[in-house]
């Protein structure tokens, strides 16, 4: 069995191949991921090449292997199944279950992890809108787009939050804008670098675009289970 920290580090590496930022990550960019020291992160890059999980390429960067994808996936299942139990059943605060979850999922077993998917009914995303792979490690893709990139005008459904910081999660869900919500883009403040958006039934709200950013939505005729 891979250890926590190779798990978290196969989970990062995947997450950063999947931000768009291309598919060889920087041995930089991993150690201020992780918090270490970027001699460190050589260190472990190293045994992970070892150990067939990576290919790694001095000055150039890490790509993972099928192997490392698989085992990505697998950790990315647990984390986001963890999260949605927690939440629905347990009642732990949505903007909090990250960090929880983060510990759990190492620590779950396949075959209870399976009772939990069973459970939920087999759900496609997590609480914050993150696509569950399957047992088979096959994932979601809808067709999402930014709120930032959204015209003035627009009605939109939040479909998936990419910053899960917990005090970002929790401003939002005081004002309303949570994953399955619609919300109608009310204006943009070039000068001031805002958007206005109300949520379906709610107060209008203005945020940054680099917050309005991390919101990613489709059109309301989009339903997704």
């Amino acid at each position: 069995m891979p250890s926590s920290t190779v798990e978290n580090y196969i989970k990062h590496l995947y997450l950063e191949q999947q931000s768009g930022q291309g598919d060889r990550v920087a041995t930089g960019r991993v150690a201020s991921v992780m918090g270490v020291s970027p001699s460190t992160a050589t260190a472990m890059i190293k045994s992970l090449a070892s150990s067939g999980l990576v290919v790694y390429e001095p000055r150039v960067g890490i790509t993972l292997t099928q192997g490392g994808e698989r085992l990505a996936l697998d950790v990315l299942r647990r984390h986001r199944l963890v999260e949605l139990f927690l939440v629905k059943v347990l009642g732990v605060d949505w903007a909090w279950v990250h960090d929880e979850a983060e510990n759990l999922e190492h620590a779950i077993s396949a075959r209870v992890l399976e009772k939990i998917d069973e459970f939920l009914n087999h759900p496609r995303f997590d609480p914050h809108g993150d696509p569950i792979p399957s047992v088979m490690g096959q994932i979601a893709a809808p067709e999402l787009t930014s709120l930032k990139a959204c015209d003035s005008g627009n009605s939109v459904r939040i479909a998936r939050l990419v910053n899960q910081d917990a005090r970002f999660l929790e401003f939002l869900k005081r004002n309303g804008l949570t994953p399955g919500i619609t919300v109608s883009i009310e204006d943009r403040d070039p000068v001031a670098d805002t958007v206005t958006l109300r949520p379906d039934g709610g107060d209008p709200v203005t945020l940054g675009t680099a917050a309005v950013d991390k919101i990613m939505v489709q059109s309301v005729e989009t339903t997704e289970d």
